[in-house]
C-alpha cells in the first residue's frame, strides 16, 4: 500500500529521534511505498485533495550500543509528482506545531479527503478541536489545578494559592516558553507580560514536585496505550522535554495511568485522534499531544519493541484505499 507523510523538511528530521521516521521505516520494511510532502504542498483540485509528493527510500537506523545510528545519507528521494490523496491508504499529518493559520488551512484541505477511501491520521477536524493544552481540560478530575487566563491578577492569585506554578503557552511545543514561577519572583509581572503579550491567554498549572522525577509520555493508538517513556530533567533544567535536554528513561504504565488512558480514550476515538501522546506527571494528566507526538524511538530503544510497526499494522487493518495508478 501507499502511505503519505506530511512532515517538515526531511533534512531537518532526526532519524534517531523522530517518530515520523520510525513509522516510515516500519512501513518500508513491511513492503509499503512511502511518500512525503509538506503542508505547503497541498492543494484542492476539482474538489479533491492533492499533494506534490515524492517517494522516499530510507536507510534504516540501527541500535548500536544503546543508541540509534543512521547511515549517511539516511534517505533518498525520487522525483516529485502530483498525487491524489484518495489514492493512498493513509495520510499522516505530522507537521510540527505551532498550529498557525497556514497549518489550519492545511487541515481544511485535508477535509477534502474522502474518509471512505483514505484514512487521515489524525483527523483534521480533531486536530483543530484539540489544542494540546486546552483539550486536557475535559478531564479536570485527573489534572493538576489549572487555569487559563491572560489577566495578571487572576494569575497572581492562582500562583499565590499554590505557592508555585508552571506557565505554558497554548501554542507551544517541546517545552518551548514554559516558565516556572513563584509569587515572590521579582520578575513576576514581567514574566506574565512576556508570556501573554497582554492579550494572549496562557495555561497556568500548579507545580507538581513529582516533575523532578520525570514527565511521562504515554503513546496511545486508537485510544489504547502501547508504550511509555519517562523524560527526566537534567542539570538545572526543570523541564523534562527531550528537546531541552531531558533524559529518556524506561517507564511502565501504572494502574493510575491506565485509568487516565481509559478516561481519555472515548474522546480521542470520537474526534479521530488515532495517534496521540499524553503527558503525565505524578499521576496527573498535563497535556494531550495530537499534532506530531514523539517518543517511539526512545520507547523502542529502551523496551526492545517496534511501535512504528504496530502503528502500520493497525493502518493495514483499516479500510483500504484505491491503488495509485
Amino acid at each position: 500500500m501507499n502511505l503519505l507523510f506530511i512532515i517538515d523538511p526531511i533534512e531537518r528530521l532526526d532519524p534517531g529521534h523522530d517518530s515520523s521516521v520510525a513509522m516510515m521505516e516500519a512501513a518500508q520494511a513491511m513492503g509499503h511505498q512511502v511518500w512525503i510532502t509538506q503542508a505547503d504542498q497541498l492543494s484542492v483540485i476539482q474538489g479533491q485533495a492533492w499533494a506534490t509528493a515524492r517517494p522516499v527510500q530510507l536507510n534504516h537506523a540501527e541500535l548500536v550500543e544503546g543508541r540509534w545510528v543512521a547511515p549517511q545519507p539516511w534517505f533518498s528521494l525520487e522525483d516529485s509528482r502530483l498525487l491524489c490523496l484518495e489514492t493512498v491508504r493513509a495520510v499522516f499529518m505530522r507537521t510540527d506545531p505551532p498550529v498557525t493559520i497556514p497549518y489550519l488551512y492545511a487541515t481544511y484541505i485535508l477535509d477534502a479527503v474522502d474518509p471512505a477511501k483514505t484514512l487521515v491520521v489524525n483527523l483534521p477536524s480533531g486536530i483543530r478541536a484539540a489544542n494540546e493544552k486546552m483539550y486536557a481540560l475535559q478531564f479536570t478530575d485527573v489534572m493538576p489545578q489549572t487555569i487559563v487566563s491572560q489577566d495578571k491578577q487572576v494569575i497572581r492569585k492562582f500562583v499565590e494559592q499554590h505557592g508555585a506554578a508552571v506557565i505554558k503557552p497554548l501554542g507551544g511545543k517541546a517545552g518551548e516558553g514554559i516558565l516556572f514561577i513563584t509569587p515572590d519572583d521579582r520578575n513576576f509581572n514581567s514574566l506574565i507580560e512576556i508570556s501573554t503579550l497582554g492579550r494572549t491567554p496562557v495555561m497556568v498549572q500548579a507545580y507538581l514536585p513529582a516533575a523532578k522525577e520525570g514527565d511521562k509520555r504515554i503513546i496511545l493508538l486508537n485510544g489504547e496505550p502501547i508504550g511509555a517513556v519517562n523524560r527526566v530533567p537534567t542539570g538545572k533544567e526543570f523541564r523534562g522535554n527531550m528537546a531541552v535536554g531531558g533524559r529518556a528513561a524506561q517507564a511502565q504504565i501504572t494502574d493510575r495511568e491506565h485509568v487516565i488512558c481509559e478516561l481519555v480514550a472515548p474522546a480521542l476515538r470520537r474526534d479521530g485522534l488515532y495517534f496521540v501522546g499524553i503527558d503525565v506527571i505524578g499521576g496527573y494528566l498535563t497535556e494531550v499531544n495530537v499534532t506530531s507526538p514523539t517518543g517511539i524511538r526512545e520507547i523502542d530503544r529502551l523496551d526492545g519493541v517496534r511501535l512504528g510497526q504496530r502503528v502500520i499494522e493497525w493502518i493495514e487493518q483499516q479500510k483500504p484505499a484505491q491503488p495509485v495508478s
